[in-house]
């Protein structure tokens, strides 16, 4: 078997490891293979195809690895929509009573139903709300 070949089946390996590893780890190993394709490609010996894929490899390691560090150290992406809006704080505007069907809130200036969490519960107008989760267009509330 040549030895591009072989360089290139490691590249796509390399590759394929790291869709599953997500580290950049491996990354830079399918970088360097695929430069050691090249060069043994171009006809260089096995000796400096093992040469260019270590260099290469490394080069592209020290540079994207602390990328990849700094990536993972950062906060989870923003919760959006409705999700957002669990843990907010909510005015209640109706009386919300769930035996009645009745009650609404608002919620960053923005009308919602409301139900409370605890079944029996009957929350006043004007009281302040903790939002613990969102049914639909339904704000699930407790004092």
């Amino acid at each position: 078997m040549d030895l591009w070949v072989i360089w290139l089946v490691a590249a796509f390996l390399f590759g394929l490891g790291e869709i599953h590893a997500r580290g950049l780890v491996l990354a830079p190993l399918a970088v360097g293979a695929l430069a050691a394709t090249g060069a043994a490609l171009a006809g260089v010996g096995a000796t400096l195809s093992v040469l260019i894929f270590l260099a290469l490899s490394l080069v592209v390691l020290r540079a994207l690895r602390p990328l990849a560090l700094h990536q993972q150290r950062l906060p989870m992406a923003l919760r959006t929509g409705p999700a957002a809006l669990v843990g907010r704080r909510a005015l209640v505007v109706e009386r919300i009573a769930n035996d009645e069907g009745v009650g609404s809130v608002t919620i960053d200036g923005e009308l919602w139903t409301a139900r409370g969490f605890d079944d029996g519960a009957v929350i006043g107008a004007g009281e302040v709300v903790d939002v613990v989760a969102i049914r639909g267009a339904t704000a699930v509330v407790m004092p």
